[in-house]
């Protein structure tokens, strides 16, 4: 497996755990062909809509792309646009999930606990401006936008009153 791959599934892994943990279920298209890569579905009535759902465009890196209050990532002009459109049934968002340089840092265990590091960020970009770039957009994820079992509680509830992203 190359480190891309090694990536992707570092990421897909880092999800699960959270979506886990949440108390979600998840489901995968077979094709990505519409910046989908995870959906995550609620079960039962929590609020206005039943079973909520969200989808999410899922990206892995180790660039140091950390600034003091935004993670800049680099992204391809296909999923900017497709992330971006505001007539979705299903919400979207794009969830990048940062890991340090070393592989053997990825992960630290012992008989206590199990640490991945470095952690995820989200942000929706529905409704973002169309662009003259052809190959990527640099988005600003903020920092304080972390991708954790809290905050896919926060959205999961905004999505079943009906709100949007």
């Amino acid at each position: 497996m190359d480190i891309n791959q090694q990536k992707e599934k570092f990421s897909d892994a880092y999800l699960q755990v959270v979506a886990s943990v949440a108390g979600y279920s998840l489901y995968k298209p077979n094709v990505d062909d519409d910046s989908v890569d995870w959906g995550i579905a609620a079960s039962g009535k929590t609020g206005r809509i039943r079973a909520p759902r969200l989808e999410l465009q899922l990206k892995c890196t180790s660039t140091d792309i950390l600034e003091e209050s935004y993670v800049k990532y680099p992204l391809k002009i296909k999923n900017y646009n497709d992330l971006r459109m505001s007539d979705l049934a299903v919400p979207r968002i794009l969830v990048v999930v940062l890991v340090p340089e070393n592989l053997r840092e990825w992960l630290q265990h012992s008989q206590q606990e199990l640490c991945m590091r470095y952690c995820g960020y989200w942000m929706s970009l529905r409704g973002m401006p169309e662009t003259k770039n052809t190959r990527a957009v640099t988005v600003s994820l903020p920092r304080n936008n972390q991708f954790s079992v809290e905050k896919l509680h926060s959205i999961m509830q905004l999505l079943s009153q009906g709100d949007k992203l």
